[in-house]
C-alpha cells in the first residue's frame, strides 16, 4: 500500500491559517484531542492529481520554545512525526513578527513551504512584500496568498506538488562565537542526517536540558553517553539563565533584518507606531500608564458618590416597608430584625456601596481593553515580572484584580507556564479588588485629606489610592519573587506578547459587555455570600452574654493582638467578619463602636468624630489601610482559587500570604510609631 506523505500547518495565531487548512481539505476532515493533552487537533486530507495528502493543522503558536502545551505540541509534531514538509502560514501585514516562528521551523527541517498569507489586506495598508527576494533570503518556497481567493490555493498546491524537485538551501542562523563554537563541538558528534537537524539537536541540548523527548531522542544514538557528556562539560561553563534570551534575540533581530529588505511601507510609518512610541518607552509608558490609573479612580470616586446615596436611601427606604409587610402577616418580631435588620440591610449596603463604583470602574477599565491599551500594560511591566522570576502575562490578571480578585484569579488561565500560573493566583489579592475601594478612600478622605474639598479633594484622593495601589504592585513582585525562590522554584519563560492594533472602541458594547459580564455577575457573587454574612453579624450582635454581645467580647478578646500592629479588636473583627464581602467592614466598625443590634450609615464626618472617640489616629487610619490592602482574600476569590488550583494547599498560602504581608507592615508601623510616641 503506497504510503500517504503528511504535512503539517504551523503558523501564529490568528494568521489565517484555518481558512488555509479549509481551502486544502474541505470537508475532508476530522477533529480530536492531541493524545494526553486538551488541545484540540485537525486533521484532513486532499489530493494533487493522483497523489493523496494528509495535513495536520498544527496550534497556533508564535514560537516552538515549548513554554506551553501547543508550542510543545507543534515542536515535537515538526521535530519527531515523519513530515514531508511543513507549511508555516506567515500574516502579510506584520511579517516581521510572524518570520520569527519561520526562522526557529527552519532550524529544525528544511522542507519548509512559507505560505504569506492576508496579501489583499497588505495591499489595502499600501504595504509590498518582494516574495522572490524573501524566497532566495530563507532558501526555501514562498509562495503568496490571499486564503479566500481560489488563484492563491492553486499556487500552493503546485508548489507542494513540486516539492521533491526544490533545491533547498535554508537560512542558516549565526550566533555569538561563543554560542557557535558549543554548537559545532555538539553538532561533531551527532548524526548528520538526522531529523530534526544536527544543528538544532545541539543548539536544544545547550538551552533545554530537561526536554524529555529531547533526551529520549539522543539515547537512540550509539554514542549518547559522549553526547551527554559533552552537554554537562558545555553548560557547566555556560551562563545558562541568559542563553534562550540571547538566542531568541539573534532570532528576532535576524527576522528584523529580512523583513527590512523585503518589506516596503508605501506611506508613512503607522500612526499606531508613533503612538506605541510613547506609551511602551521605557521612559514614558510607566509614567503613562500611572496617570491613567490615576484618572480612571478620580472619575471613580468622584461620580461613585452620588448614585450610591441614591441607592442608598431609596434601598433603606424599602427596608421600612419589609418591616411593615411582615408585621401585617405576623411574622415574629425577632424573625422580621433578623430578615431585616440583619439580612436585607447587609445585602442593601453591598449594593450601595459596591454597585456605582463598579459601574463606573468596569466600563472605563473595559474601554482600555476595548482600545487595545492592556497588552502595552504587560509589555512595560514584563521586566520587572522576568526580574521576579514569573511571566508578564501576570501584568493583564493582576489588572483584572482590580476590577475583582476572583476574576483576576480565573484570568490567571492566559498564563502557560503552571508554576507561573499558580504564582499569579496566589499574589492576585496584593492587588485591592473594588470591594475595598470604598474603605480605602473613606480613610483616605477623612484622615489624610481633611477639609480639602471639591475638584482638589477628588485629585488627592486619586493619587493617594493609586500610591496604595503602587504598594500592592510592589508587593506582587516581591511575594512572586519570593516564591519562585522557594516554593515554587523555577525559571522564567519567555514569550512573545502580541501588541493588537488599535481599534475604535464600541462604545455600547462596551459598556453592556461591562455591566452584564463584569458588575452584575461579581456583584451576584458578593450578594450571594452577604447574604447569610448578614445573618451572622446580626446574631453575634444580638446573644448576649454577661451583659455584652457576642460581638463585643469577641472585639474585647482580639484587643491585645491588634493594638500589637497599630489596629484595635473592633478593627480586627470587622475585617474577619468582613470575609464574605469586604464592603461591610467599615459598618460592622460602626456598628460595634455604637453598640447597636444592626448596621447603621453615618455620613463621613459622623463616621470620622466616631472613629476619633474611640482612639483612633492617622497611625490607626494608616495601618487599617495597610490591613485592608493586605489581608486574607474574601470567600468567592477564595472559593476561585480552590477551583482553580484544585488544592487546598495553595488556597491556604493564597489566604496566608497577604495576611502575613499585612501583619508584618502593620507591626513595623506600630511599632515606629510608638518609639516616637505617636501612638500610646
Amino acid at each position: 500500500m503506497k504510503e500517504i506523505p503528511i504535512l503539517a500547518l504551523a503558523g501564529n495565531p490568528n494568521v489565517g491559517k484555518s481558512t488555509i487548512f479549509n481551502a486544502l481539505t474541505g470537508l475532508n476532515q476530522h477533529t480530536g484531542n492531541w493524545t494526553g493533552k486538551t488541545v484540540a487537533k485537525a486533521e484532513g486530507s486532499f489530493s494533487i492529481h493522483d497523489q493523496s495528502y494528509t495535513l495536520v493543522d498544527l496550534p497556533g503558536t508564535y514560537s516552538l520554545f515549548a513554554h506551553s502545551a501547543e508550542e510543545e505540541i507543534a515542536r515535537d509534531f515538526i521535530c519527531y512525526e515523519n513530515n514531508k514538509a511543513t507549511i508555516v502560514v506567515c500574516d502579510a501585514t506584520c511579517l516581521e513578527r510572524n518570520l520569527n516562528l519561520v526562522l526557529q521551523t527552519i532550524e529544525i527541517t528544511d522542507h519548509v513551504i512559507v505560505c504569506v498569507n492576508l496579501m489583499d489586506e497588505a495591499k489595502k495598508k499600501k504595504i509590498k512584500i518582494n516574495l522572490l527576494k524573501l524566497e532566495q533570503l530563507l532558501g526555501v518556497p514562498v509562495v503568496g496568498a490571499a486564503a479566500r481567493d481560489p488563484r492563491t490555493i492553486d499556487h500552493l498546491l503546485s508548489t507542494i506538488e513540486t516539492i521533491d524537485h526544490y533545491a533547498f538551501s535554508p537560512l542558516s542562523i549565526h550566533y555569538e562565537e561563543s554560542i557557535e563554537q558549543h554548537i559545532q563541538s555538539l553538532q561533531s558528534l551527532l548524526p548528520c542526517d538526522t531529523q530534526p537537524s544536527a544543528r538544532w539537536l545541539a543548539l536544544r541540548l545547550l538551552d533545554s536540558p530537561s526536554n524529555e523527548r529531547l533526551h529520549a531522542y539522543i539515547r537512540t544514538f550509539s554514542n549518547s553517553d559522549a553526547i551527554f557528556e559533552k552537554q554537562r562539560e558545555i553548560r557547566a561553563s555556560l551562563e545558562t539563565e541568559s542563553l534562550e534570551d540571547q538566542i531568541i534575540h539573534t532570532i528576532v533581530k535576524q527576522a528584523e533584518d529580512i523583513a527590512k529588505q523585503v518589506v516596503t511601507h508605501s506611506q508613512e510609518p503607522h500612526k499606531e507606531r508613533k503612538i506605541d512610541k510613547w506609551l511602551t518607552n521605557r521612559v514614558t509608558g510607566i509614567p503613562i500608564m500611572l496617570i491613567l490609573l490615576c484618572i480612571i479612580f478620580w472619575i471613580t470616586i468622584s461620580l461613585a458618590n452620588y448614585p450610591s446615596q441614591f441607592l442608598s436611601t431609596t434601598l433603606f427606604a424599602l427596608e421600612d416597608q419589609l418591616a411593615l409587610f411582615m408585621n401585617s402577616i405576623h411574622v415574629p418580631a425577632f424573625l422580621t430584625d433578623m430578615l431585616v435588620h440583619g439580612m436585607y440591610r447587609v445585602l442593601a449596603w453591598v449594593v450601595a456601596v459596591m454597585l456605582p463604583p463598579m459601574a463606573i470602574f468596569f466600563p472605563m477599565f473595559t474601554l482600555l481593553e476595548d482600545l487595545g491599551y492592556l497588552p502595552r500594560i504587560a509589555f512595560n511591566l514584563d521586566h520587572y515580572f522576568k526580574k521576579a522570576k514569573t511571566c508578564g502575562k501576570q501584568a493583564l490578571t493582576m489588572c483584572m484584580g482590580l476590577g475583582c480578585n476572583a476574576a483576576g484569579v480565573t484570568g490567571c488561565r492566559i498564563i502557560d507556564s503552571p508554576r507561573e500560573q499558580l504564582i499569579a493566583i496566589i499574589t492576585n489579592n496584593f492587588i485591592p479588588c473594588n470591594g475595598r475601594f470604598p474603605t480605602l478612600i473613606a480613610l483616605i478622605s477623612m484622615f489624610f485629606i481633611g477639609s480639602q474639598g471639591g475638584i482638589m479633594g477628588t485629585i488627592y484622593a486619586a493619587l493617594l489610592l493609586t500610591g496604595v495601589i503602587l504598594l500592592g504592585v510592589l508587593l506582587t513582585f516581591v511575594s512572586s519573587r519570593l516564591l519562585s525562590s522557594t516554593l515554587l522554584k523555577g525559571v522564567p519563560s519567555s514569550f512573545i506578547l502580541e501588541l493588537p492594533p488599535y481599534r475604535k472602541p464600541q462604545i455600547g458594547k462596551v459598556i453592556v459587555r461591562s455591566l452584564l459580564d463584569r458588575t452584575l455577575f461579581v456583584l451576584a457573587r458578593a450578594v450571594a455570600v452577604a447574604a447569610p454574612a448578614g445573618l451572622i453579624i446580626w446574631l453575634l450582635a444580638n446573644i448576649q452574654v454577661n451583659g455584652l454581645s457576642v460581638l463585643m467580647h469577641c472585639a474585647h478578646f482580639l484587643d491585645p493582638l491588634g493594638h500589637l500592629i497599630g489596629l484595635d479588636g473592633v478593627i480586627l473583627f470587622a475585617f474577619i467578619l468582613g470575609f464574605p464581602a469586604n464592603e461591610i467592614v467599615v459598618p460592622i466598625i460602626i456598628m460595634t463602636y455604637m453598640s447597636t443590634s444592626s448596621l447603621i450609615e453615618l455620613s463621613n464626618p459622623q463616621l470620622y468624630t466616631l472613629l476619633l472617640n474611640n482612639g483612633w489616629t492617622w497611625v490607626t487610619a494608616l495601618c487599617t489601610i495597610v490591613f485592608c490592602l493586605l489581608h486574607w482574600p474574601c470567600s468567592t476569590t477564595c472559593l476561585t482559587i480552590k477551583k482553580e488550583t484544585q488544592s487546598l494547599k495553595w488556597t491556604l498560602c493564597s489566604f496566608l500570604l497577604p495576611t502575613a504581608f499585612g501583619f508584618v507592615i502593620c507591626f513595623m508601623i506600630a511599632t515606629i510609631a510608638r518609639l516616637f510616641h505617636l501612638i500610646p
